[in-house]
């Protein structure tokens, strides 16, 4: 049988001399500590740390009647249960699940992971309800369907955001509404917070449910809206190429970083953030790629080989990137800054450094015509349908190579010069009875 009990130990005693009371659980040969709002200083203890304060007293009994009143609720579980489980149950009981609370805590996890990319798009998720309620602490009762409508509705109108900036100053901005192909990534994410929320607070083998509703019964997100197109033509590619930008700004930095992306098949500018320096000598460029690394088994390696466009662009920004941005992060709004000035100088009408990947692929496959399971490879995308034949198959980075080198051989066919045309045979001075006979004596 599980037991609770009020205790103060030395251990407990703080640097202004008084002693937290904690509840100590001991089920299974194991013990954990609830902490209580009790502080007593040594007049209230006597020489063991036992209580002596009869108010305290009486109000750690009603804490500790309702504590054994749930655990004799609890009884058919309890075997089932581990000390941690049973401790955290007691703790959380009568709490209401904060959402921005968890958020919070969910967030600081997936950076532990490696995963900034999910933490950055979670915590637009956390901003975004909290602008929404108007306040940093929502209940999860508060997230239901009739919510989510309306949810829905603010977001695809233009919004006022206050916003605290990489110097710890406070900005207000002004956002467009979302339209379908903002909406669906955003309430996907919302309702994956949602379930993560629903697997920490809920055991529904042992009937402990704290989360009781769900909302997205009712509100259905949909089927994702279809992918415009995001690529350049070849011609467009090399005009941003040659576009010219004062040295060391961002539209420099946005234009090569997205030419060294398409040169190395499609690399993310979080993978080119976390390349800290750059050999002359390396034939390859061998790396995990972040957006996947934690999610797959081969940890998302892939080996690239450096072409001699790439090599001067690794030389110039390899090593330093981490000097003039603290994150991936802050790379990516300098380089969203500077593919404007790109887009701009090229005469675009839409751009995004993440478009040399599209555009790689895309030529790859429209004017290459490579398939799209080597296209795939190039990529380092994960087939799902041949997930377990990719177990028996040995990677062979040459395949990699081959599209690497057809999209890159397609775009130096833009600078070698034309060929001289074939001079017809000069007869047009000639009857035309003698051009016949000359023609053809000259193709005897």
């Amino acid at each position: 049988m599980a037991l609770v009990k009020a205790v103060v130990y030395e251990e407990f005693k703080r640097t202004d001399g008084t002693y937290n009371v904690k509840i100590k659980v001991y089920h299974q040969k194991k013990k954990r500590f609830i902490d209580t709002q009790h502080f007593l200083s040594n007049r209230q203890l006597d020489r063991d740390l036992k209580i002596k304060d009869k108010f305290i007293l009486r109000e750690l009994a009603v804490t500790l009647a309702n504590y054994r009143k749930t655990i004799t609720e609890l009884a058919p579980k309890l075997s089932f249960m581990t000390c941690d489980n049973l401790k955290d149950f007691l703790e959380g009981k009568d709490e209401e699940v904060d959402f921005v609370k968890f958020c919070n805590h969910h967030i600081a996890a997936l950076k532990e992971d490696g995963r900034d990319g999910t933490a950055r798009n979670h915590a637009k998720i956390k901003n975004s309800l909290i602008d929404y309620f108007e306040k940093d602490r929502i209940a999860m009762l508060e997230i239901n369907a009739a919510m989510l409508y309306q949810y829905e509705k603010w977001l695809r109108r233009e919004r006022t955001m206050t916003r605290t900036n990489q110097l710890g100053k406070e900005v207000t901005i002004k956002k467009k509404g979302m339209k379908d192909g903002g909406i669906y990534p955003h309430m996907r994410d919302l309702r994956t917070l949602f379930n993560e929320a629903c697997k920490l607070y809920n055991n529904e083998d042992l009937g402990l449910v704290k989360i009781k509703h769900y909302p997205f019964k009712v509100y259905k997100i949909g089927a994702p809206p279809k992918t415009r197109k995001r690529n350049i033509q070849s011609e467009q590619i090399i005009k941003l190429r040659d576009c010219f930008f004062p040295p060391d700004s961002r539209a420099e930095m946005a234009r090569d970083l997205f030419m060294l992306s398409f040169y190395l098949c499609g690399m993310n500018a979080v993978d080119l953030y976390k390349l800290d320096r750059y050999d002359p000598a390396w034939k390859r460029l061998e790396y995990n790629r972040s957006k996947t690394e934690g999610m797959r088994d081969d940890d998302a390696f892939i080996s690239i080989k450096i072409v001699p466009e790439a090599r001067p662009l690794l030389a110039k920004y390899m090593g330093t990137l981490q000097a003039r941005y603290s994150t991936a992060n802050g790379l990516d709004t300098a380089l969203s800054k500077g593919m404007e000035l790109v887009r701009e100088r090229a005469e675009l009408p839409e751009l995004t450094f993440y478009w040399a990947r599209h555009s790689f692929a895309t030529i790859a496959r429209n004017k290459c015509r490579m398939s799209k399971d080597d296209i795939a490879e190039a990529l380092n995308h994960v087939d799902g349908e041949h997930r377990i034949t990719d177990i028996y198959i040995e990677k062979d980075w040459s395949v990699v190579d081959e599209v690497q080198a057809a999209v890159i051989g397609f775009i130096r066919s833009f600078d070698d010069p034309p060929e001289a045309p074939i001079k017809a045979p000069a007869v047009a001075l000639l009857n035309p009875a003698e051009a016949r006979k000359k023609m053809r004596l000259a193709s005897a």
